[in-house]
């Protein structure tokens, strides 16, 4: 009797070893998707965007400024061509076009964005006595339209109309 129960032992021993891993894999927490999240296999695709924003004047003359970027935030500030003349100086004006460009879909994205220029303004006059004669300083302040849009990719949006022309904006995919 002493020898059959010495040879139960490894079996016993077996069958608790199995309970207990039984036990401990059926404690771990399992693993559960939160609704509507993206399953772990989607791995958004990275996508180049060009944002092309065209202004039209009221005399009908034509100018854009465009830039090519990914989703986030974008910034560029450039010169504009034209200047302003103040007391036979040419001042330059700066255009500044900055945001952030968040995909909501394939089609269509949110665009926050800032769109304005620096307009240069006497400060003051003065008689500087020479031969030049008046002597003025400017400053310039930063003029605008600071706004959010949802934008259907490849298709133009106007974002503003007044007296002197209208402004549309277009965000397509890149073709790479």
């Amino acid at each position: 009797m002493k020898a059959a129960f010495i040879m139960k032992i490894p079996r016993l021993f077996a069958v608790a070893v199995l309970l207990a891993v039984g036990l401990i894999v059926s404690a771990q927490p399992s693993i559960q998707p939160v609704p509507g999240s993206p399953s772990p296999a989607v791995i958004k695709e990275a996508v180049n965007y060009v944002i092309k924003v065209e202004w039209k004047t009221a005399e009908g003359t034509a100018s854009s400024l465009q830039v090519t970027t990914t989703e986030g935030s974008f910034e560029l500030d450039t010169l504009q061509k034209s200047t302003v003349k103040i007391n036979n100086s040419e001042i330059p004006t700066t255009l500044k076009l900055s945001g952030t460009l968040t995909a909501i879909n394939a089609q269509k994205g949110r665009l926050q964005l800032f769109l304005g220029r620096t307009v240069p303004y006497v400060t003051s006059t003065i008689n500087n006595g020479s031969a030049m004669g008046m002597a003025s300083t400017y400053s310039q302040m930063s003029v605008g339209l600071n706004s959010t849009f949802v934008v259907t990719f490849g298709e133009p949006l106007v974002i503003q109309v007044d007296d002197s022309g209208k402004v549309s904006i277009l965000v397509a995919r890149a073709e790479n």
